[in-house]
């Protein structure tokens, strides 16, 4: 189902829903560029929400963006467990619904 090769549908989806795709492009563009947190903290920041997503899409953008903002293999792996962090931390207090 995730294949990489899917993101070629993408011009289709934007001829489709326009002006949509322009302010999600927009927003995406804003939201990522470098201003009171870097271009690659805001990379890293988006991995951990992919991780937690668990969108592969996602993942291998932010990645190659990460990378190429200047992330570290040793970040990579760091943001890695504050993903798993908040996650675990997620379901234990959810468990409080139990109580």
């Amino acid at each position: 189902m995730y294949d990489m090769n899917n993101l070629k549908a993408l011009p289709n989806l934007g001829k489709n829903a326009n002006e949509a795709m322009k302010a999600f492009q927009a927003l995406d563009s804003i939201a990522l560029a470098d201003g009171a947190i870097s271009k690659k903290n805001k990379e890293l920041i988006a991995i951990a929400v992919a991780l937690t997503t668990q969108c592969p899409y996602c993942l291998e953008i932010h990645k190659k963006h990460a990378i190429d903002a200047g992330a570290t293999n040793e970040e990579l792996a760091e943001v890695t467990f504050v993903a798993a962090a908040l996650r675990a931390g997620a379901a234990v207090v959810h468990g409080t619904h139990l109580m």
